[in-house]
């Protein structure tokens, strides 16, 4: 069956979320490699990456020290460096080859304008945030079929998580391709996706080849 649209996951899909730790790390006052193993840590344990922040400080309340974050200036930034860089000649791509591009992952509702001012190469772009629903909960995929056009049959959704983004898409009746990328990515077992890639290029190309 023809694919119409091709929808992307955000964190760890499209962007690193190595300054995201990094600045975590900051403003908890510890070094960012610490940080980093400990997100890795609570990962592989199937736990909320939040956890990782509470082994730091024990009783945490997360959302509050976010407030804090925001308050004191350093919230939500997306920039250019935080995109890995297949994303732009992979969307450029897709969307030269006729295929229609989407950006819908769990994220708040502000990060959905600070992808927007990226101008990426994409025909639309969300958040569970601004949806009201998140991954995996079969709502999100149910937006994500109204959204974009084609058949659930013809609309592919592309993650680095097997559980969140490639078992929740197909169970939804959508295509799924599995990113072999970040550390859940990279070592949660793979599930049964449609394609499993290393590469945004490797997958763009596979669909522009079946495309003919």
């Amino acid at each position: 069956m023809t694919i119409t649209a091709v929808v992307f996951d955000i964190g760890e899909t499209l962007t690193s979320d190595t300054r995201y730790w990094a600045d975590w790390a900051r403003w908890l006052g510890v070094p960012a490699h610490t940080m980093s193993a400990l997100v890795g840590h609570v990962l592989a344990r199937g736990l909320d990456n939040a956890e990782a922040i509470r082994i730091l400080r024990p009783g945490c309340d997360v959302p509050a020290q976010w407030r804090a974050r925001q308050a004191a200036g350093q919230g939500d930034r997306l920039e250019e460096a935080d995109l890995y860089p297949d994303v732009r000649p992979a969307l450029r791509q897709l969307r030269g080859a006729g295929v229609w591009v989407g950006v819908a992952g769990n994220q708040n509702a502000a990060v959905t304008g600070l992808l927007r001012g990226l101008d990426l190469p994409a025909d639309a772009i969300a958040t569970s945030g601004e949806w009201g629903v998140s991954k995996p909960r079969p709502e999100f995929f149910d937006r994500v079929a109204q959204w974009a056009p084609g058949d659930r049959q013809q609309i592919v959704y592309v993650g680095d998580h097997p559980a969140n983004d490639v078992v929740a898409a197909r169970a939804a009746g959508l295509r799924a391709a599995h990113l072999r990328r970040g550390p859940i990515g990279l070592t949660t077992p793979a599930p049964d996706a449609d394609w499993t890639v290393d590469s945004l290029t490797e997958l763009s190309d596979l669909i522009v080849r079946q495309l003919g």
